[in-house]
């Protein structure tokens, strides 16, 4: 009997404990199903387009990479501290980014308090790109500095999720908005990384989203190139073991140049030694066959080389066969250039610092032995990369303190890398003359 009635109260309290959780999970929001975040996709363009930049063509053009992965706890995202967060959560000593950015400008409905704090004391702010006003914000900045606009990165394994299709519809949203208001250009890149083999059809479902639903492509805003939409592919060709092959790329670019894709400008960020089949790219000729069915041709070289001098190197033995080659086959070389490089909280390996910026001399020899080797379009990675150190937006000198370790700006003003960044658009325009030495940057 009493055994009997002992296993009544476990029986009764397990189901007290039950309905307890029941409860909890009741309160909590309920995370989108896929169906959902595709019917709350917008459907139509920003009602106004301020006229700015030409966006019928990549000539001439400066465009950087925009992530826009970033959110923050209480940003209505729901997914907490998103790429800020390290290995053990976002406190001091875990941490996912090496630069800080500089949200004095921000209002206080676009900061963030952290659990980092600055030499004073006080809790060190962030920022969301689920944010609306924050990344209307940087195209401000954009317009302000005279950067052409962004190529937005689209995530492959990120949207193939809700709460990854739901951050990134909005971000992609956001920046839509803010090229329209600032008369700034957009296209879409998708970075394939991390994506198994056999998903390819995602990828086009993705972009039948955008261009069917969101009619991203007829935006006023949109980068066109050659009378069509631009579509950016990045991640093909590498020899670092994606599962993902090239006859998969292939019918990624045959679907985004047929009608039914959209008849679009198709763009591959492809291995730096694509040319020569070796070191960083696969020995297939498929990979050749893949960029003779494309337009554009982007190499991806941050981390490739660590000085001006092994940067005019590189143009001058590599950029300059590769624009050759290209320009035999009727195809446009887009060049990558960045400011410097350090992911040492992600990767502890890596030292702080890795690839110096050298007061933008590094990045400024860049745009000069680009211009030289005859490129008229350049790709700017990346605008708001402080995961691996290479962001140009505002970033502050004034980083937390404590077990991580953050790098400043040198102690250059906030904005001196957008200001350089405008002077080397002006230089790929042709209103500036590539010399070594670095422009006065006087704020517009």
């Amino acid at each position: 009997m009493k055994k009997w009635r002992g296993g009544l109260v476990a029986l009764l309290g397990a189901t007290a404990v039950l309905g307890a959780i029941l409860i909890i999970f009741a309160r909590r929001p309920a995370m989108p199903v896929r169906e959902q975040v595709i019917a709350q996709a917008p459907e139509s363009s920003p009602e106004k387009n301020e006229k700015g930049v030409d966006c019928s063509t990549l000539n001439g053009k400066v465009l950087c990479g925009y992530q826009g992965w970033h959110a923050a706890e209480g940003d209505g995202c729901g997914r907490g501290w998103y790429h800020w967060t390290g290995k053990n959560g976002f406190k001091p000593g875990s941490a996912n980014v090496d630069l800080w950015p500089d949200v004095s400008e921000l209002d206080p409905d676009e900061r963030y308090a952290t659990p980092f704090k600055t030499k004073d004391g006080k809790a060190a702010e962030v920022y969301s790109a689920f944010n609306a006003k924050t990344v209307h914000r940087h195209f401000k900045w954009m317009r302000d500095y005279g950067i052409d606009g962004v190529f937005v990165q689209r995530f492959s394994v990120e949207v193939s999720n809700p709460p990854g299709l739901r951050q990134f519809n909005a971000v992609l949203e956001h920046c839509r908005e803010g090229a329209n208001k600032h008369g700034r250009t957009f296209a879409v890149m998708y970075d394939l990384s991390g994506m198994r083999a056999g998903q390819m059809g995602k990828v086009m479902d993705d972009w039948r989203l955008l261009s069917e639903k969101m009619q991203i492509a007829k935006d006023p805003a949109y980068l066109h190139h050659h009378g069509k939409p631009v579509v950016a592919v990045w991640g093909l060709g590498f020899s670092d073991g994606r599962k993902y092959t090239l006859k998969e790329g292939l019918e990624l670019v045959a679907f985004l140049k047929s009608k039914a894709g959209g008849e679009c400008t198709v763009m591959l960020g492809v291995p730096t030694h694509w040319r020569t089949l070796d070191r960083d790219a696969v020995s297939d000729k498929a990979l050749h066959e893949l960029i003779s069915m494309a337009d554009i041709v982007s190499p991806w070289t941050v981390g490739r080389y660590d000085t001006p001098e092994l940067a005019e190197n590189y143009a001058r033995q590599t950029m300059k066969p590769d624009i050759a080659w290209c320009k035999e086959r009727e195809k446009d070389y887009l060049p990558v250039v960045f400011p410097g490089f350090s992911w040492h909280n992600q990767n502890s390996k890596s030292p702080v610092n890795s690839i110096p910026r050298r007061g933008g001399k590094f990045l400024w020899s860049q745009f000069v032995a680009s211009k030289r080797a005859g490129a008229t379009m350049v790709y700017l990675a990346m605008f708001d990369e402080v995961d691996e150190g290479t962001a140009i937006y505002k970033c502050t000198n004034d980083v937390p303190v404590g077990e991580s370790t953050f790098l400043s700006f040198e102690g250059l003003p906030s904005d001196f890398y957008l200001k350089l960044v405008g002077a080397g658009s002006n230089m790929i325009r042709g209103d500036l003359p590539p010399t070594e030495e670095m422009p006065i940057l006087d704020r517009p």
